[in-house]
């Protein structure tokens, strides 16, 4: 299956996917993070992305990703977009964190598997922009 040929932006820094218990409060310092913040709360966690720069000392977290955003918008009724960059990834053997806001998608792997990454997207016909920093 060939899905779409996306353009990928690289975006600079790393990131953090960070866990607070359900029962905490969405924390300023997540709130006015630069770069892109993703805030979400299911039962049992509160989950947060954010440049690890933005993470204080002594949260439960993992650090080390690098951001991969699609470049949309997507209409909702698309389908194999994000397939189309899942699928060389994990044929590469890559680890993924997804997310997904209104308008895209954004994939954020670890900083060890990005040279990895970005070849199997190039390979799999998609254009990457942005910088290795």
């Amino acid at each position: 299956m060939s899905g779409p040929h996306l353009t990928i932006h690289l975006r600079t820094g790393r990131y953090a996917v960070s866990q607070l218990g359900v029962e905490a409060e969405i924390p300023q310092w997540a709130v006015s993070a630069p770069g892109m913040v993703s805030i979400t709360r299911r039962e049992g966690e509160l989950s947060l992305v954010t440049l690890e720069s933005a993470v204080p000392d002594g949260m439960k977290t993992h650090g080390g990703w690098r951001l991969l955003e699609l470049e949309g918008p997507f209409e909702f009724s698309l389908t194999g977009i994000l397939l189309s960059v899942l699928r060389p990834l994990a044929e590469a053997g890559v680890g993924i964190f997804a997310l997904s806001t209104y308008d895209t998608d954004a994939v954020l792997v670890q900083e060890k598997d990005l040279d990895k990454a970005l070849a199997a997207l190039s390979a799999a016909g998609h254009r990457i922009t942005g910088s290795q920093i």
